[in-house]
């Protein structure tokens, strides 16, 4: 947990330093008031002027208007501290995740990565700003009060000591019983975001396939684990209070009774002085008890708050395996992707994806990969943009392995469309002008992609034109605009390559073939990946890329494929006619 202390600034450390001093003086002023209770008490005795028992309770009230501020004051402070703790550690997490390969990511879960930036970092608030208040104030009072009455009789000193071991190896005993099914809180946490989150996205299977039920129960399941967790922990936690109260009340009638017998022994003189005295050491008792009793309710978050800092830690220690290059400049060509001896496997996989694919694509040709599902398209332009790297060969961008680039200037070289469209929440003109590709991307750039894409005709229908908003998810769309708007996005980076994954599979064929025949005047300066299921989407690249099981099992024109490769003719003659390859 201290680790993450380390991201307060030199201002924030300067406030805590300020805060201290202040809870030292409230501290100061608490303590204060018993002195006075004993100087009343001793006044009383003596038959004093009310006048004088008067002064010293204005002196009470002026020490409690003065504790009273500062508390505020501490309140105060506390409050922006943990706040501004709080926005530093989420920015910190977020940037971290940023910077993260898929493999990170599918490491930690889409589910558990959001609980760490919301929950935990919540915690984390809380126990900062609970903390400056109490956990500074409860050892300094307590500590303090300490010293002032060991003075005042060892009988009562000693009931004290045995009142805090009791108290310590209460709160110990907690923490050592509590502490790892805090753990399994959080994890479980992750669960029901993970499931939540699983069950909002597939609302429409769900609800087609009438499994309301048993989803219900699927997360009833993990409901009651988490609460059964959660209600063990609490009532744990629970037997820390009534045990204060009752060590504190215990405490005090012990005092008083020790105090009895040694007022019934002392002379007339000496009563005066240990009755006083006996009144003082109350105060002060209480005081220390009220310190544990503080110290208690950040033992209560504690356990939680450290296996927080300890999930935040574990994000913010973890290093992305797709390393920063140092190149962002080349000169020696233009558009050109180069795939040498490329072979691949996912991390947590002991078999090959991808054996030993080579193949050159130069500055305006158009190479598109086709295969049947599993053969390993998507993932071989997915280690283009990096979002994996290679597992042996190389992958290189105008004669430059990806690796040495700067991420920024690589990506900006791509224009890519995912296999699902993704849409942002905001207007259509926000969303394809979205990213930042080094270029101003104006409204007259915007206009122009959608047209090229096939959507200026549903974009001007809708009521606000360009500055239409879209749903987060683009649910307001159909899934043919949102990938029209997805392939826009790419078109308006003016970008040397472009990288379609299986991006036209959501439009109707006379869409796709006005859209594929826009697209081949707008980007003939550059380069095009195509990854699609159509044999209609492909036919007329230069260079076809037929994958087996992660094989390449044919490379060349539509035609020559349809010649020398089964695989291929296989694909063809089942989505098309002969006489209709023919007219091709």
């Amino acid at each position: 947990m201290f680790k993450l202390f380390k991201n307060f600034s030199k201002k924030d450390c300067g406030i805590i330093i300020f805060c201290i001093i202040l809870i030292c003086f409230q501290v100061w002023l608490d303590l204060k008031l018993p002195d006075y209770m004993s100087n009343i008490t001793t006044l009383l005795q003596k038959g004093t002027d009310v006048s004088e028992i008067l002064e010293q309770g204005f002196y009470m009230l002026l020490c409690a208007g003065g504790s009273l501020a500062s508390a505020i004051s501490v309140g105060y402070f506390a409050s922006y501290l943990s706040s501004s703790f709080s926005r530093t550690i989420r920015k910190k997490i977020f940037d971290k995740v940023q910077s993260f390969s898929m493999e990170e990511i599918k490491m930690f879960s889409t589910s558990s990565l959001i609980t760490r930036t919301t929950n935990d970092v919540s915690n984390m608030e809380m126990i900062i700003g609970m903390g400056l208040q109490l956990l500074i104030k409860a050892p300094i009072t307590a500590i303090w009060a300490i010293c002032k009455i060991l003075d005042k009789g060892w009988q009562w000193s000693a009931i004290t000591g045995v009142a805090v071991i009791i108290l310590l190896i209460m709160v110990i005993t907690l923490m050592i019983i509590v502490l790892p099914r805090f753990k399994i809180v959080q994890k479980l946490i992750d669960n029901i975001n993970g499931f939540i989150r699983e069950n909002l996205k597939g609302i429409r299977v769900v609800r087609a396939f009438n499994a309301e039920g048993y989803q219900e129960e699927k997360f009833e399941k993990g409901n009651i684990k988490l609460t059964n967790t959660q209600l063990f922990n609490q009532r744990t936690m629970a037997i820390m209070q009534p045990v204060m109260y009752l060590v504190m009340n215990t405490l005090t009638l012990a005092i008083y009774f020790v105090g009895a017998h040694l007022i019934e022994e002392a002379a007339m003189f000496d009563k005066i002085t240990i009755f006083s005295n006996m009144v003082v050491f109350t105060s002060y008792a209480m005081q220390v008890i009220m310190s544990f009793l503080m110290l208690a309710v950040i033992f209560i978050m504690y356990p939680r708050a450290s296996v927080s800092a300890e999930r935040i830690n574990e994000v913010l220690d973890t290093d992305s395996k797709i390393l920063d290059g140092d190149v962002s400049e080349d000169n020696y060509l233009e558009g050109e992707v180069e795939f040498r001896n490329v072979s691949f496997k996912y991390p947590d996989s002991s078999e090959y994806i991808l054996k030993d694919i080579s193949f050159v694509a130069r500055k305006g040709e158009t190479v598109a990969f086709i295969g049947s599902t599993g053969s390993g398209k998507s993932t071989l332009i997915n280690l283009v943009p990096r979002f994996y790297d290679v597992t042996d060969g190389e992958v290189l961008i105008n004669g430059v392995n990806v690796k040495n680039y700067k991420l920024e200037h690589l990506h900006n070289k791509l224009g890519y469309v995912p296999q699902k469209a993704v849409m942002f929440n905001g207007s259509i003109k926000y969303n394809v002008s979205y990213g930042d590709s080094g270029k101003n991307i104006t409204i007259d750039k915007v206009k122009e992609a959608i047209k090229v894409a096939q959507g200026k005709e549903f974009v001007e229908k809708m009521t606000n034109g360009y500055d239409s908003n879209i749903a987060q998810g683009g649910t307001n769309v159909s899934g043919g605009q949102k990938q029209r708007l997805a392939i826009a996005r790419a078109i308006a980076k003016d970008p040397e390559i472009y990288i379609f994954d299986d991006s036209f599979s959501a439009l109707d064929y006379k869409t796709d073939y006005l859209l594929r025949n826009e697209l081949k005047k707008y980007t003939k300066d550059a380069t095009c990946l195509i990854v699609a299921q159509r044999i209609g989407t492909i036919i007329n690249a230069d260079k076809i890329l037929v994958l087996d099981h992660g094989v390449c099992v044919g490379m060349g024109t539509h035609k020559e494929l349809l010649k020398n490769c089964n695989i291929y003719k296989e694909i063809a003659y089942s989505q098309l006619s002969k006489e209709e390859l023919e007219n091709e």
